[in-house]
């Protein structure tokens, strides 16, 4: 049996593993879920990796760590720290070393939405390499104000059941750090273990597309793909086990 390091994304906490975590458990897997800085606006990528390391035992091998969104920047530090046998990308960025997020994406984006995320595109020869990748984000979602419950609902949540998308919405903390989107990676270069992307076909955050042309370029892996919108552990939980434990 695995033990299965849930790290969540932007806007969330531990809270929303919580209807994942019994189809894991009923399997006879073991969970550890843990909440992310990201009220601190200082935090970094490997503050936030520390917080991953601190929460996981000293004694798993046998250790799964899934990242969703926002944590796919920060799973790959927790596996050089750390012994892990798998990194699961859940509709999740996947990190390019020495690059920021804003960098691989900034070709896609007009002025006005570069102004909006207080970015000054840079000249560099070094991303010439993302320009044939499809947009990182999918469209609807850039320069929106995810302070906004009726935004969240719109990206994060249309496909949630309505008495989970209340309580998802209750539980929302402030995102305050944005380092997965402007702090260069700090890798080298990304772990050589065995890799798992989940996509979503109706995601309105990260472009069901750049999941499917990333995964194969960078992580050697066709996507897996699911149903629905960003969060399939609040939506679909039963079938995201599923395909976590297969």
């Amino acid at each position: 049996m695995s033990l299965f390091c849930l790290v969540h994304g932007a806007f969330q906490g531990a809270w929303c593993w919580d209807l994942l975590i019994p189809h894991l458990e009923a399997q006879g897997h073991k969970t550890v879920a843990m909440d992310l800085p990201i009220a601190d606006a200082s935090a970094s990528l490997s503050q936030f990796a520390d917080v991953v390391l601190q929460a996981l035992p000293k004694t798993d091998d046998d250790i799964v760590l899934v990242g969703h969104s926002m944590a796919g920047t920060v799973i790959p530090l927790v596996a050089e720290a750390h012994k892990v046998r798998q990194l699961v990308f859940l509709t999740a960025l996947i990190p390019y070393p020495g690059i920021s997020t804003i960098n691989q994406f900034s070709h896609n984006l007009d002025a006005d939405s570069l102004a909006s995320l207080n970015y000054e595109p840079k000249e560099l020869n070094q991303l010439q390499q993302f320009h044939d990748e499809p947009d990182m984000f999918n469209p609807v979602s850039v320069g929106r104000d995810f302070s906004d419950e009726a935004v969240l609902i719109e990206l994060f949540y249309h496909d949630c059941q309505p008495d989970v998308m209340r309580w998802a919405l209750s539980k929302s903390r402030s995102q305050q750090a944005m380092a997965y989107i402007y702090e260069t990676n700090p890798l080298k270069s990304l772990p050589n273990l065995d890799y798992k992307y989940i996509l979503c076909n109706d995601d309105r955050i990260i472009s069901p597309a750049w999941s499917r042309y990333t995964a194969r370029k960078r992580l050697g892996v066709d996507a897996i793909e699911l149903p629905g919108g960003h969060c399939p552990h609040l939506s679909r939980p039963a079938q995201l086990a599923s395909v976590l434990t297969n």
